[in-house]
């Protein structure tokens, strides 16, 4: 936190919140002028483009003043606030007394006379006229609804995910895939698993493993396409994306050269990235730079859905719940009805770069590895 000593007083000011991030907005004060508060708590909030993010007081003292309203957009280093510190530093100037209620006479004036009226009883007969809104009344208070302010991050997401819709042709492909064998190994070493990671074994990381592996082969999808639709770039890394569920939205941090870990190394990446969005730790550099997003939608119990390219990726990859299903076989000749564990995968694509063909042939790929590719040697 940058600060500047003056006198007894301390100036807070807006710090650097990420490496592309030039400006944020205040999006509400958690102390008053006149509150006391500590070195390193919480004294506002600020959101940029990409998180909401709490900003600690520098020091100890006295919040003098607050120099930025909120909802307003201020460059990094402008300066919020100002702390009177423990020394001596004069405290916030106290509030004008209101002024004195005009003097009211001792009688009230007499009415104005009123004009004849016609005879009461067609007044008495004639319904009212219909209640018309006003014009410039909002929509809740006429309807009874309740209008809520929208925050910074959904504003975000609705603007990215309109721009993602009018930048790129996207289409959605879907798959079934047959995870019988891997809700057995998880069965077997989900104990094991968690004891020695500290993270629990689920569907997810080997979902992830799959999704990443699959990108060798198919670049495509794991690529970036140039404004003027000139110029692909291909990726030799996966900066995986992970499309995180949180009380203040949806983030997508970013676990770096995921091609590189293993099915516990994603496990804990996965949950580490979960656990700072959730606990409003995840920093702006975090939720940058990915090259391919995964969302779990089935996490919510969605058997599949049509999710929106991250852009300027190619590629996003959903996968459903997992469930259990009669599912028929037929092997020499022979007709089999079994239980099995599946669930569907969804890939949706950029159509100006990716084909339908290509779409198929990567989730083919990843159904192949889901299925057949994974054993215990895989979980250390």
């Amino acid at each position: 936190m940058t600060t500047d000593q003056i006198a007894a007083a301390t100036t807070v000011h807006m710090p650097a919140l990420g490496e592309s991030i030039e400006e944020g907005t205040i999006t509400r004060w958690l102390k008053a002028p006149g509150d006391r508060v500590e070195a390193e708590e919480p004294l506002l909030e600020v959101a940029t483009d990409k998180v909401d993010t709490e900003i600690p007081a520098p020091v100890g003292g006295v919040l003098d003043q607050i120099l930025v309203e909120e909802d307003s957009v201020v460059a990094v280093g402008t300066a919020l606030a100002t702390i009177a510190t423990d020394s001596g530093a004069a405290s916030p100037s106290p509030a004008l007394p209101a002024p004195p209620p005009p003097h009211l006479p001792a009688t009230a004036p007499e009415p104005p006379p009123r004009s004849p009226t016609p005879d009461p009883a067609p007044e008495v007969n004639s319904p009212p006229p219909p209640a018309t809104p006003d014009p410039a009344q909002p929509v809740a208070a006429v309807s009874g609804a309740t209008a809520e302010k929208l925050p910074r991050i959904r504003r975000t997401i609705a603007q990215r995910m309109v721009e993602s819709l009018q930048i790129s042709a996207q289409l959605t492909s879907v798959l079934e895939v047959d995870v019988t064998a891997i809700a057995a190994l998880r069965a077997q070493h989900k104990n094991e698993f968690l004891a020695r990671t500290g993270v629990k074994l689920s569907f997810l990381p080997f979902f992830a493993k799959a999704a990443v592996e699959a990108l060798a082969t198919h670049r495509m999808l794991n690529a970036s396409l140039n404004p003027e639709i000139t110029e692909v770039t291909y990726f030799n890394h996966v900066h995986l994306g992970m499309a995180v569920d949180s009380d203040k939205g949806l983030m997508v941090p970013v676990i770096r050269d995921a091609h590189t870990l293993t099915i516990a190394g994603l496990a804990q990446a996965i949950a580490d990235k979960a656990d700072k969005v959730r606990t409003a730790t995840i920093t702006p550099d975090e939720l940058g730079g990915g090259t391919f997003t995964l969302t779990n939608t089935g996490s919510r119990g969605a058997l599949f859905d049509t999710p929106i390219i991250n852009q300027p990726q190619t590629g996003i990859l959903g996968t459903g719940a997992v469930v259990e299903r009669l599912v028929p076989s037929r092997r020499d000749g022979n007709l089999t009805i079994n239980v099995r564990s599946m669930a569907y995968l969804s890939v949706s694509y950029d159509h100006r770069i990716v084909d339908g063909a290509d779409a198929a042939r990567y989730l083919t790929a990843v159904k192949h590895k889901l299925e057949n590719g994974f054993n215990a040697h895989d979980l250390i």
